[in-house]
């Protein structure tokens, strides 16, 4: 392969890279990927799994740690031949780039010098488990020298402070103490001591063993779950410039080189980062209110953390299952490693995964409003996690909305789809509805898979969590792109425009962990070695990623095919009704109902139905009394001959005043109360009196100043006989006079 010696614009390197069969490379060196923290073989020598953490294993797998963390991807980082194809397209793209992922994924290899070459070829079988226990449970807080990170906390300070202290004074001889906790800048004690959240007395360990504060913040996880490219750095633009090449980043601060994925800071500028929490016992177990990462991903289950008889039963013991969402990479990896790994915890960990999914979201839709053009129906998204839905590494991971509608009782004749998806082929289908929940980085041009290479973000509309502020966003390099969210939104809206014959509509939500455009992109790009065909070959033969179904929602009840149309015209402050129905099978008539306050409906007439008939029928009706300057809602009770009924959608409807009106009393005839309802266009004097028959004034009902609108007045017959009564409204020249009968 051809070196470039001269490094030109990034544009013509990815130009290069993407143009026909011409592949180039970014001479880059380990000093580009360079990172503060415990280099190789500063952390000792590291003891085989699983036989040296065996006690906690083997005697509870619904609690123990063992069971659970084999069936994690935290135990299969190094394994995952999709992360392995595209260690593979890194390392092509710019030389040297895999020891930034080898960090991660194989801690231990990494720390045992074996990340060079940093393809992983020199990993051992030992390394290729993960991130395991003895990296967690030897990890020290990142401070400085002298600085005490729990001052507060005697435990700590008097038994763990001190040794924290030794081996950071090794690593301050190199000069590698990071400033933060992120990119894999860890640091892990030569000292094979085990670090852990519970007190030397409390824990009676029969392993030397270390109080750790850390291990319960979300801190801890920030170290490899807040990953960005140490090779670019962020200009006062705001754009993110390639630096000198064989030279370590001007500046490990993080948010200074170029995302690629932020769920632990998405985390730390969300309302779950508080005192309190949010409430979430669905992910908590023991705990009600959720707010670190390992309330939801290490939750607190009943049980006994070893096998050992003398060991207590807590509430409070962390299930080291770790489970994110991934489903499908689980599927692939006993034909890969037969032997290696433990196919029964594999098993429990997509159970676990599945779970995370159904209840990270929560799926509403609005009442369907019918339109001339069709049923317009509106979908609502809440995030019900504590970062972005989705988050995590970017590269063909997403979630979508599928749509369909059916014209038939049955939902079996399909009129309509919106995001659909061929599991025979793995295609989704972008269709001009379709909404998929995704981020998109890329060159300064197009947005592109080599992730190495990428310095720009194209679009992301991934739902922010509850908390979420667009300025806090901005400043850990993740805000929306191409999409806008506003500050303490974390719901998201679609609209959807189904046919006018819709009967049902079913409205799905998916997770797929890698895409069939991704993986083909690391089997087509792949020219050093098979992994991007090895993963293809897997994906084609293990349901190509089949997308899991999160959460499904759909009407009840059948929607009102029959109504073709529904419209309303406003004549003289009365209110004209014409709809039009198709083939009226058993129909037999329509209840005209009037929206009135506190929400509820009352009946103002009724139609009688014309019959069965194939061909569309119309009908009309007049509201002559609704109040003049006010806005109604109508809608008609559809009655079929077999009892049955179901209610259309409803129009609103606002009377514009225009002229002075009086209305007739109701209810007529009275006894002895009835109501007098009036609308005047403009500001007047208005007088309202009763007469009798021989034109005696009887009582005078108003008579003062009033702006325009919408009146009512009661009238009380009492002492008064039987017979015919007149009411009279003088308003400006206005004067009208209307009959009303007491009958006692």
């Amino acid at each position: 392969m051809t070196k470039i010696n001269f490094f030109p614009t990034l544009a013509l390197t990815l130009a290069l890279l993407i143009n026909s069969q011409q592949q180039a490379q970014v001479s880059t060196t380990l000093n580009d990927f360079f990172l503060p923290g415990s280099q190789p073989n500063q952390s000792g020598s590291f003891n085989s799994m699983p036989n040296n953490c065996g006690c906690h294993g083997g005697y509870d797998i619904a609690v123990e740690p063992m069971h659970n963390w084999r069936g994690s991807m935290m135990s299969q980082a190094q394994r995952d031949p999709l992360y392995l194809a595209a260690l593979t397209i890194a390392n092509q793209d710019a030389e040297f780039s895999g020891d930034l992922c080898i960090r991660c994924h194989s801690p231990r290899g990494w720390l045992s010098g074996r990340s060079t070459p940093t393809d992983g070829s020199s990993l051992t079988a030992d390394d290729r488990e993960g991130v395991y226990c003895e990296f967690c449970h030897r990890a020290v807080k990142p401070s400085q020298i002298g600085v005490n990170p729990y001052p507060n906390n005697l435990e700590y300070t008097n038994n763990t402070y001190p040794a924290d202290q030794t081996y950071l004074a090794q690593l301050t001889q190199t000069n590698n103490l990071p400033d933060s906790s992120a990119n894999g800048m860890y640091l892990i004690d030569e000292d094979d001591t085990r670090r852990g959240p519970y007190t030397e007395s409390d824990a009676q360990a029969t392993h030397s063993e270390r109080y750790s504060p850390f291990h319960r913040e979300a801190l801890m996880c920030a170290t490899c779950h807040d990953v960005s490219n140490p090779a670019f750095t962020k200009q006062t633009d705001g754009t993110y410039t390639l630096n000198d090449l064989d030279t370590p980043s001007p500046s490990f601060n993080p948010y200074e080189m170029f995302p690629i994925e932020r769920t632990f800071s998405e985390w730390l500028m969300s309302e779950y980062n508080s005192a309190t929490g949010v409430y979430a016992p669905k992910f908590g177990g023991n705990k009600n209110y959720v707010s670190t990462c390992q309330d939801c991903h290490l939750r607190d289950v009943t049980g006994k953390g070893c096998d050992k008889q003398q060991a207590p039963v807590r509430t409070d013991l962390g299930l080291h299952d770790m489970t994110g969402g991934n489903t499908f990479i689980p599927t692939l990896l006993s034909s890969l490693y037969p032997g290696e790994v433990d196919e029964a915890a594999l098993v429990s960990g997509i159970t676990r995964a599945t779970y995370m999914l159904q209840n990270a979201a929560t799926l509403e839709y609005e009442e369907p409003i019918f339109q001339t053009d069709g049923i317009l129906l509106r979908v609502k998204v809440t995030n019900e996690t504590g970062h972005k839905l989705p988050s995590g590494y970017p590269e063909g991971r997403r979630i979508w909305l599928n749509v369909k509608a059916y014209d038939d009782d049955a939902r079996q004749n399909l009129i309509f789809e919106s995001g659909a998806y061929d599991n025979s082929t793995g295609v989704l289908t972008h269709d001009d509805q379709v909404k998929i929940y995704e981020i998109k980085p890329g060159n300064n041009t197009i947005p592109t898979f080599h992730f190495v290479l990428n310095n720009k973000i194209h679009k992301d509309n991934r739902i922010p969590p509850r908390g979420f502020t667009n300025a806090n966003f901005e400043t850990i390099q993740s805000p929306p792109v191409d999409y806008t969210y506003t500050d303490g939104q974390y719901w998201d809206y679609t609209e959807y425009l189904l046919p006018s014959t819709t009967r049902y509509f079913v409205v799905n939500l998916y997770y797929q962990t890698t895409s069939k455009e991704y993986v083909e992109f690391l089997r087509d790009e792949n020219v050093t070695d098979t992994r991007g065909q090895t993963m293809y070959d897997l994906w084609n033969t293990h349901g190509k990623s089949a997308p899991v179904l999160m959460n499904s929602i759909s009407n009840p009840s059948p929607l009102p095919v029959e109504l073709v149309s529904f419209t309303a015209e406003v004549k003289n402050l009365s209110v004209l009704l014409k709809w039009k129905t198709e083939s009226e099978v058993n129909n037999y008539g329509f209840d005209v109902e009037r929206s009135v306050e506190g929400g509820k409906w009352m009946k103002v007439g009724f139609v009688q139905g014309s019959g069965n008939s194939n061909s569309p029928k119309k009908y009309f009706y007049t509201d002559t009394n609704p109040i003049g300057g006010q806005a109604f809602k109508y809608r008609l009770k559809q009655i079929d001959t077999d009892g049955s009924y179901e209610y259309s959608s409803f129009l609103e409807v606002e009377l514009v005043l225009s002229e002075f009106t009086l209305y007739q009393n109701y209810p007529n005839p009275f006894n002895p109360i009835t109501t007098i309802n009036y609308s005047i266009p403009k500001q007047s004097i208005v007088i309202i009196n009763v007469f009798d028959i021989l034109g005696n004034e009887i009582k005078t009902l108003v008579n003062e100043e009033k702006s325009a609108g919408s009146y009512e007045v009661e009238f009380i017959a009492e002492g008064l006989s039987s017979g015919v009564y007149y009411y009279q409204l003088k308003a400006d020249s206005f004067v009208e006079t209307k009959k009303m009968i007491l009958m006692k």
